[in-house]
């Protein structure tokens, strides 16, 4: 099988810096708590995206995909990223 007709699929997992607000997971720790599904010691939210490149190689879907986090995806200030090759 070519580089063309492979995908390369990337997990991009963009959290919040410790210390940064996060009003989302306060609500749901909150819920949790009021439904009685305890103990939760802490609850944090992230935003999961998966890339998926076709025709390139692993180490240039990778830059890509770092490109797109720097670009687009976060700001370096308040989060913190995970970049990671899926495998196939």
């Amino acid at each position: 099988m070519g580089t063309e007709d492979r995908a390369v699929r990337i997990e991009v997992r963009v959290e919040l810096k410790p210390g940064v607000m996060d009003p989302e997971a306060e609500t749901v720790e909150k819920s949790l708590a009021l439904l009685g599904i305890a103990p939760v010691a802490r609850v944090t939210t992230a935003r999961v995206f998966v890339l998926e490149f076709q025709g390139v190689e692993r180490a240039r879907a990778d830059a890509l995909a770092r490109e797109a986090v720097d670009r687009l995806l976060a700001n370096p200030v308040i989060h913190r990223v995970t970049v990671t090759p899926l495998l196939d």
